[in-house]
């Protein structure tokens, strides 16, 4: 047996190590040095899932999982461990994927509205301190109020101009406003967009339950998000795995024990979520991977040392395979130990020797019984992948793609009328009245001129010749005594408009018309 219902082999020393599907949803972890062989024990987990009908997602920091799509066999390390175990006609397959992309270059686009992030995460990704979050906040507050989409980028810079025109209005319902953190997030997303993190919003967005599919074989789909270059970003790659995580908590309804997981999600280079994370997203996290587990969701966090997991965290992951640590430093030394105190004893294992000691392909491994406890860890070696090790290539993957499930549904970008949008139409057409009603005003001045040719005291008419009428002068313009041209009232008025209305074309939202739009809705 190596895959089924009643267990996934995973490993084995002088008996086989398997992972209980029942128990999968207690969350897991995978640890280890650079080098040391998670890679490949990603991808035999990913595996086991999907052959016993579990869908996966998992991130591809390195590009190497894609090799997962294709059929293993003709590597001689693979041979090797084979024959070692013992496992006789292990056998080669492939596994069927969807490749995601945030840039939409290897995979399919993944997208998400600003909306659906939220201040909380959008402020993480942008790096904002604890006042412009509190700005940003308000922003959405004033978009949910008025009725506003904020789906893309363009709609969030065009609300932040809003709030920043209207913020004494603002500032008296929903707090001060400064224009210094207006002009930071502003800043900031400047700098999300420099680094392709804009592609992220918009629509259509991602149907997070195109990730729960099977195929015909009733094999889950692995899903794979290309991450290379989302890395280089790394705050935006974790804020972008967290939103996931939290969205399918908030959608998936509770299912309580089942038999396997309806979704294993996999973070890789996990302790990028907790660098210099605040308090306040540490506590939604800690709260996340408790209580998804009800909703039918394995988390199975991928780092290289233990002690990169808050301990809260650390605590609610039952399943652990540690590959070898380095201990060469005092404080590499400390982690060593904090790590061995989270494994269940085994007299024959020692853990703080061992993990030293390690090869590339052994781990200690514990995983939960059928009770919930956790089994006493045992030195292992881990079985191989039945794909391919490594990465395909650019052919094989656009192979992979044109037959997907979602081919062509994401590729096609949908920009329906927004907060951006609702803004521009209504600055436009606050331009035209102001525009008309100087037309209208400069018509009945011209009436009444022409009405009147003859100036009587306290009206406005057309002045006898070589005479001046003061109000008709500051209305339409006047003729100085040197011939020198005056710009009346309704000729600055019309200058002004077009010049307003002209500079908004594009992505700008007018000053000062804004004041009263949102004020009835």
């Amino acid at each position: 047996m190596t895959e089924s219902l009643e267990g996934m082999l995973i490993a084995k020393d002088d008996a086989e190590l398997y992972l209980l599907p029942a128990m999968s949803n207690r969350h897991g972890l995978v640890a280890g040095a650079t080098g040391t062989g998670k890679t490949v024990t990603l991808q035999v987990l990913t595996e086991s899932f999907s052959r016993i009908g579990v869908p996966v997602f998992a991130a591809d920091v390195k590009g190497d999982l894609s090799g997962i799509s294709q059929a293993g066999g003709d590597n001689t390390k693979v041979a090797e461990r084979i024959e070692k175990l013992r496992l006789g006609d292990w056998g080669f397959s492939a596994t069927p994927v969807m490749f995601w992309d945030v840039f939409g270059e290897q995979g399919h686009p993944v997208r998400t509205t600003v909306s659906e992030v939220g201040p909380l995460l959008l402020g993480r990704m942008l790096n904002l301190n604890e006042i412009q979050e509190a700005v940003l906040t308000v922003t959405f507050r004033v978009a949910d109020d008025n009725g506003l989409l904020l789906l893309d980028i363009a709609d969030l810079r065009a609300m932040l101009k809003f709030v920043a025109d209207n913020a004494s209005d603002i500032g008296t319902t929903y707090g001060n406003v400064s224009a210094a953190s207006i002009g930071a997030i502003q800043r900031s997303l400047l700098t999300l967009e420099e680094q392709g993190g804009d592609r992220f919003f918009g629509e259509p967005a991602l149907d997070l339950f195109d990730f729960m599919q099977v195929d015909a074989q009733g094999h889950g789909y692995v899903n794979i998000l290309a991450a290379d270059k989302l890395m280089q970003s790394p705050r935006t790659y974790s804020t972008f795995l967290l939103w996931l995580l939290s969205e399918l908590f908030e959608r998936l309804p509770e299912a309580g024990d089942l038999a396997k997981p309806k979704l294993v999600f996999f973070f890789d280079e996990a302790h990028l979520l907790f660098d210099d994370a605040p308090p306040a997203l540490l506590t939604k996290i800690e709260q996340v991977v408790r209580l998804i587990r009800s909703k039918g969701i394995g988390v199975y966090f991928v780092t290289q040392n233990p002690v990169d997991i808050p301990d809260t965290v650390l605590g609610q992951l039952g399943n652990k395979i540690q590959h070898a640590l380095r201990a060469f430093t005092p404080r590499e030394q400390k982690a060593v130990k904090a790590m061995a105190e989270t494994f269940r004893t085994n007299p024959a294992v020692d853990v703080e020797t061992a993990v030293t000691d390690l090869k590339v392909g052994e781990a200690l491994v514990s995983v939960l019984s059928a009770d919930g406890n956790p089994e006493p860890v045992r030195r292992a070696l881990i079985v191989p992948p039945h794909g391919r090790i490594g990465a395909i290539s650019p052919e094989q993957r656009q192979a992979v793609m044109a037959a997907s499930l979602v081919a062509g549904h994401y590729e096609q970008e949908v920009d329906r009328e927004s907060a951006y949008e609702v803004l521009i139409a209504r600055a436009q057409a606050a331009a035209k009245a102001t525009e008309e009603a100087a037309a209208a005003l400069a018509a009945a001045a011209a009436a009444e001129a022409a009405a009147a040719p003859v100036a009587k005291p306290g009206s406005v008419s057309a002045p006898a010749a070589g005479q001046s009428n003061p109000i008709a002068d500051a209305l339409f313009g006047s003729t100085g005594p040197r011939g020198g041209k005056r710009e009346g009232m309704i000729e600055a008025m019309g200058k002004s408009v077009v010049r307003a209305a002209g500079s908004q074309v594009g992505r700008q939202i007018m000053r000062g018309v804004l004041g009263s739009l949102l004020k009835t809705k």
